[in-house]
C-alpha cells in the first residue's frame, strides 16, 4: 500500500465527484486522510496490530453509520480513514469496523449511541468515519476504541492514539506508540489514518 497507489487517487476523484460518500456536504478537505502514509506500510508478513482492552464503556449493537458527529457540537471535526488487511497485505472486504469514544466533555454515552457506530470495509478493505476530537478525562489521553469483526469472528479490539505531541500520552499507562494514528490539519478539521493488520493470512 504505497502513498500514491492508483486506487487511492481514484478514490479521491470519486469522493469529490460524489460529494463525500454521502456524508454531510461542506466537510473541509474531505479526502485528505487518504493521502496520509500507511500505518504501517504493508509488507508481506506484517506483524498484526497491537491489541488492547475494550475498556468499561463498550456497547454492542452500535448503529451502522459513518457520520458520528452530533448536531450543534463545537468540537474539532476528524475524518478517520484507513484499511483493514491481512498479514499478507490482502485487503479484507466487508470487515465490520466498530468505533466508540468520549465526547467533547470527556464523557461516554452509556444510555444511547452518541459517538458510537460501525461501518463495513469496501472491496479494497477501506473504511471511513467522520467524528470529533474526543476530550481528555481523568487518567486517559485522547483515544478512539475500535473492534474489527470479520466472518462473524471478532479478530481485533484495540485503541488508537493521537500523535506524540499530545502531552497526556506520556501520563497514560495504556498508551502504545504502535497505535499512533497519522494526522494532518484539514482546515479547521483534522484528517487521521490508521491501517489495521489482522492476525490472519
Amino acid at each position: 500500500m504505497t502513498t500514491h497507489d492508483p486506487f487511492r487517487r481514484q478514490l479521491l476523484r470519486n469522493v469529490l465527484a460524489a460529494g463525500g460518500l454521502g456524508l454531510a456536504g461542506g466537510y473541509p478537505e474531505l479526502a485528505l486522510a487518504q493521502e496520509l502514509p500507511p500505518t504501517p506500510a504493508c509488507d508481506d508478513g506484517d506483524a498484526p496490530t497491537v491489541r488492547q482492552g475494550e475498556g468499561p464503556f463498550y456497547k454492542p449493537k452500535s448503529p451502522e453509520r459513518a457520520d458520528l458527529v452530533e448536531r450543534g457540537t463545537n468540537a474539532r471535526l476528524v475524518e478517520l480513514t484507513g484499511h483493514v488487511v491481512t498479514r499478507g497485505c490482502k485487503p479484507v472486504p466487508r470487515a465490520l469496523v466498530d468505533l466508540w469514544h468520549a465526547d467533547d466533555s470527556g464523557d461516554y454515552d452509556n444510555r444511547g449511541f452518541r459517538y458510537r457506530g460501525h461501518v463495513f470495509t469496501d472491496a479494497q478493505g477501506r473504511y471511513r468515519f467522520r467524528t470529533i476530537l474526543p476530550a481528555l478525562y481523568t487518567g486517559r489521553t485522547r483515544h478512539y476504541h475500535i473492534k474489527v469483526v470479520t466472518g462473524g469472528r471478532q479478530l481485533l479490539t484495540t485503541q488508537l492514539y493521537f500523535p506524540a505531541d499530545e502531552a497526556a500520552n506520556r501520563r497514560d499507562g495504556l498508551f502504545r506508540r504502535e497505535l499512533l494514528m497519522r494526522v494532518a490539519d484539514a482546515g479547521d478539521a483534522m484528517a487521521a489514518r490508521f491501517d489495521f493488520v489482522l492476525d490472519t493470512r
